[in-house]
């Protein structure tokens, strides 16, 4: 991972068109994997997928739970998390919840009205039976949106289909201290908007209007990119924010992406969280958590498997240039004894890690990956990072991606950059190594998504090509992926401060928790203001308990920025101290307030952060991660 001190540099730009295969005007690098992939007989999650579909009930149900909703399903709707949800949302948003949550209701009652049997039908012969009429599926409309219709309930004992969305359920998000908006030009991306907001008119533009659609072109120069915007407020990577913090990022996600999709004309559909005979020791076919949770009792704080980091470790250090990297197969005998070594070796250290060859690294690599029991995109995402293949806009495919990796599960996001700054190398030297963007796009795209056709038709074609678009993105946006948008960060802000103001005490033991704290609040409180008396507005106390000075109030002004008191605390510390080089770098940090917590970019105004979070205690101390 990129260190935290400054932001992470574009990878080197590719050469001018060298030598590479023609394959970047066909699909034969990817039919070539499939083949190989077959041949190798080990797709470890097919069988889920091929028997995970929910049906209306379950998905309303799971997409609730997912959304922080489930409190919805039941209709009892009090001061909890969710109504503090539900105050956040956009139009937009709350119309989506509402229609899922209809839907929900509706579903449950026609499930639940089991017609009364006359004794005569039970012995009557088949072809006397009563046939039902199947009453007709009303058309979608245009945006995917079923038309709209009165249901009467004539029962007070129906259940509540969805708590009313008042005024204060409309609020925007945008209405939050927004982050500058970026210039609208072609190679921007707007973090400070919703992306459902911008899908209607996009949606209902006529055809040919809109300059960013286009077809999927292979040719990697004509692929756009998008440059990450500069807010005052600073960037935000995923791993800047509290575990708690980001918890609410992926409720807000999960709502945003099905308004987004919608808006678009996209049925969002899910798979079964379907269970696995998985193994619960071992390296290949072993869940992700289950792996962490072992190399974490040798390795603590590791994020990412160790057998992964070591395959990808030895790639980097002597296979970045070897022609045909990932694309050119190990030898099979030699792939399966190296698997039955590290299976038995790695967690001894016993495992010689200098035996194996380039080309065996790479399907061990690719060999993890597919045979891992729980797709690394997620069984319960996978549709949705399908669907995204079939969006037109390059553009509105991104921000789809972006809100995917936000929802994806830690373990998975965290295996996933991994990969992808690997394959960014790779890439990195095209020229050695003979493997352009899209040549492995190709080669990555089967073993990320699973593949299921027979029979190389036109739609399968379609969906590879598709595929290996999708991880293209991947591989070119990573740095923008994986930094939060600003209007999820100011959503959160405005759920906590929700939160804060509708969470009542559950319990007397809660009150009591809750008096003590106040107490405790009230006497630190009292400590500041007599240490604050002479700070006027705009100055603000940052405490280092790491450092020799613990404590420095700072004058803020348009221009003071999250590296300059980095900067200060380092030369007030560091005079007359000789260990400084041996200290662990130091970040700014925003804490509590209407935020969890947040590592602050250096390229952080500080005084745009004071003016959104104005409770907020300034601390510096080393990062976590």
């Amino acid at each position: 991972m990129s260190s935290r001190g400054t932001r992470p540099s574009p990878p080197p730009s590719p050469p001018e068109r060298p030598a590479s295969r023609d394959s970047q005007d066909s699909m034969e690098d990817y039919w070539s994997e499939v083949k190989n992939i077959e041949e190798d007989g080990q797709r470890g999650h097919e069988d889920l997928l091929e028997r995970g579909s929910m049906d209306e009930v379950e998905l309303e149900e799971a997409w609730l739970q997912d959304a922080g909703l489930s409190t919805l399903m039941s209709g009892a709707l009090g001061e909890g998390p969710a109504e503090a949800l539900l105050s956040t949302l956009t139009r937009s948003q709350a119309a989506m919840v509402k229609k899922r949550v209809d839907n929900y209701t509706l579903t449950v009652r026609k499930r639940s009205k089991q017609p009364t049997r006359h004794v005569r039908d039970i012995f009557s012969t088949p072809d006397k039976l009563p046939v039902d009429p199947i009453p007709p599926v009303p058309p979608k409309s245009p945006n995917g949106d079923m038309p709209s219709r009165c249901v009467h309930r004539t029962s007070s004992r129906v259940r509540p289909a969805c708590p009313s969305f008042s005024q204060s359920t409309e609020r925007r998000v945008s209405e939050c201290p927004p982050c500058p908006p970026p210039q609208d030009t072609s190679d921007s991306l707007s973090f400070e908007v919703p992306y459902s907001e911008g899908t209607t008119a996009h949606h209902r533009g006529r055809q040919g209007d809109c300059q960013d659609c286009q077809r999927i072109r292979r040719d990697d120069h004509d692929l756009p990119t998008f440059q990450l915007p500069r807010p005052k407020l600073g960037l935000t990577r995923i791993q800047d924010l509290s575990c708690e913090d980001m918890k609410k990022i992926g409720y807000i996600s999960l709502i945003e992406l099905t308004t987004f999709y919608d808006g678009l004309g996209i049925e969002l559909k899910r798979n079964r969280a379907a269970r696995s005979k998985a193994r619960d020791s071992g390296i290949f076919g072993v869940p992700l958590t289950t792996l962490l949770e072992n190399d974490q009792k040798k390795f603590p704080g590791s994020k990412v498997p160790l057998v992964f980091r070591k395959l990808l470790s030895k790639l980097e250090q002597t296979g970045l240039q070897t022609e045909g990297i990932l694309r050119v197969p190990g030898s099979a005998s030699r792939v399966k004894h190296l698997r039955q070594e590290l299976e038995q070796k790695l967690y001894e250290d016993r495992f010689d890690w200098e035996q194996v060859r380039h080309n065996d690294a790479a399907g061990l690599l690719k060999m993890f990956i597919r045979e891992l029991p729980y797709p690394l995109l997620t069984l319960q995402h996978a549709p949705a990072f399908s669907a995204a293949q079939n969006i037109s806009s390059p553009r509105q495919q991104i921000q789809a991606l972006h809100l995917l990796i936000m929802l994806l599960p830690e373990p998975n996001r965290d295996t996933l950059k991994a990969l992808l700054e690997f394959l960014r190398k790779v890439v990195a030297y095209e020229e050695k190594n003979r493997m352009g963007l899209w040549n492995v796009s190709m080669i990555v795209a089967p073993n990320l998504f699973t593949y299921r056709g027979k029979n190389a038709k036109q739609e399968e074609m379609q969906g590879a090509a598709g595929a290996a678009h999708l991880v293209r993105l991947l591989i070119t946006h990573q740095d923008l992926l994986w930094t939060v948008p600003c209007f999820l960060i100011s959503h959160v802000r405005k759920l906590n401060e929700a939160g804060a103001s509708k969470k009542p005490p559950s319990s007397e033991k809660t009150k009591r928790k809750l008096l003590l704290m106040r107490r405790k609040t009230t006497e630190r409180e009292k400590t500041e203001r007599s240490e604050l008396t002479d700070l006027r507005q705009g100055v603000i106390r940052v405490h280092a308990p790491l450092h020799a000075k613990i404590s420095m109030a700072i004058q803020l002004d348009n221009e003071t920025k999250a590296k300059d008191v980095m900067a200060r605390f380092d030369y007030e510390n560091g005079r007359g101290t000789r260990n400084t080089s041996r200290r662990p770098r130091q970040y700014l940090f925003e804490v509590g307030g209407n935020i969890g917590e947040r590592s602050l970019d250096p390229e952080t105004h500080l005084l745009d952060v004071y003016h959104v979070n104005p409770h907020c205690e300034w601390v510096l101390k080393p990062t976590t991660t």
